[in-house]
């Protein structure tokens, strides 16, 4: 946690500011390690605290040894507080992570001069150090053994529910903390929707089931898309898992380092229009994975930020059909010095289960 504070102290040094206030749970957690569910921190060039309440002291103690723990039932009075002992005159806080009522009780407590920043911590997120990267594989292997698992439970019949709930009660017995997300199954007509989270729809033989599901290990997301075939589909889902697949492959095979990630969009992208479906492609590519399922950089046709060695996206193009079908293929990937490495590595061939 010190090199991740020495980090965000150059960055704060360079908004030419005193102190930052850091309310966002996954930033919080990634420059103090607290996983409890209520604080706040407050850094200065020399100091580091975290805000907290009773409930959280003990746990905050043990988790955190680079943070002076303060107790606390107002956070705020407590910053305040602060600021003031630690004769701080400007301090930093996260626009994009308080709302307008919580930045009028920060200015009533708080004497210094607030100012805004914006993806502080964040950008000091997007380079995963060698422990991030432990984490997200150990989720990554959560999330493959949940899918070998769950191709020997899934029959025509069951529902798309019942699927969810087999994916999550196996990862947890794994060892996940839970979902990444909520789980999408979608199947037959449904997968035609990008994300249509589980319903009480019955699987039928001809069918594609997509599923996109992750596991939360220990701070840390995976993300992973595989879609299957119950019986034989017909030969336009075929066609479109074909599609999908070699334009998932290309990608994967393809995107590295010094790359921008409109470039890694369009690998995927050219492949799936070169087919005529270009239009039923209507998502990004992929994005940043790591304490958030949801991070940067995006893989988008407008993302211009250049991919670096230890950045974690995700790969799922996709093609969905109305009336139809669809299909979509995700996987993992850590970007390296000389290309990338998969961190979920379940086949991606099509799995047609006969029963």
């Amino acid at each position: 946690m010190s090199k991740r504070l020495e980090k965000l102290r150059s960055a704060v040094e360079k908004q030419d500011v005193d102190a930052i206030f850091v309310e966002s749970e996954a930033n919080r957690r990634y420059l103090s390690g607290f996983s409890g569910t209520a604080g706040a921190l407050f850094i200065t060039k020399t100091e580091a605290y975290l805000v907290t309440d009773f409930r959280y002291v003990e746990q905050a103690k043990k988790q955190c040894p680079s943070f002076d723990i303060v107790e606390s039932l107002s956070r705020y009075d407590s910053i305040g507080e602060l600021a003031s002992k630690t004769g701080i005159k400007t301090v930093a806080f996260e626009k994009d992570h308080i709302t307008y009522t919580q930045y009028e009780w920060l200015k009533n407590h708080v004497k210094a001069e607030l100012l805004p920043v914006s993806d502080i911590v964040e950008n000091i997120r997007l380079i995963k150090d060698e422990e991030e990267i432990r984490m997200l594989k150990k989720a990554a292997v959560i999330a493959d053994e949940a899918f070998l698992h769950v191709t020997k439970q899934i029959k025509s019949g069951m529902t798309e529910r019942e699927i969810r709930d087999e994916l999550e009660f196996f990862m947890r017995k794994q060892g996940a903390d839970g979902s990444s997300f909520d789980i999408i199954v979608a199947s037959g007509w449904r997968s035609a929707l990008p994300h249509g989270v589980a319903s009480e729809k019955k699987i039928e033989k001809g069918e594609l089931v997509t599923m996109d599901f992750g596991a939360y290990y220990q701070g840390y997301c995976s993300d992973i898309t595989r879609t299957v075939a119950i019986g034989e589909p017909s030969p336009q889902l075929k066609e479109i898992y074909d599609i999908v697949y070699d334009a998932q492959i290309q990608a994967v095979n393809t995107i590295g380092p010094n790359m921008t990630g409109k470039e890694a969009d369009e690998i995927a992208r050219q492949v799936i229009e070169e087919k005529g479906y270009g239009s039923y492609f209507g998502h990004s590519l992929g994005h940043g994975l790591g304490m958030e399922v949801h991070e940067r950089p995006r893989l988008s046709k407008n993302e211009k930020t250049v991919l670096q060695p230890g950045m974690v996206v995700t790969v799922e193009p996709g093609i969905y059909v109305p009336d139809v079908g669809g299909t979509r293929i995700e996987d993992d990937i850590v970007i390296t010095e000389n290309g990338n490495e998969r961190l979920t590595t379940s086949t991606k061939e099509l799995i047609i289960i006969e029963n």
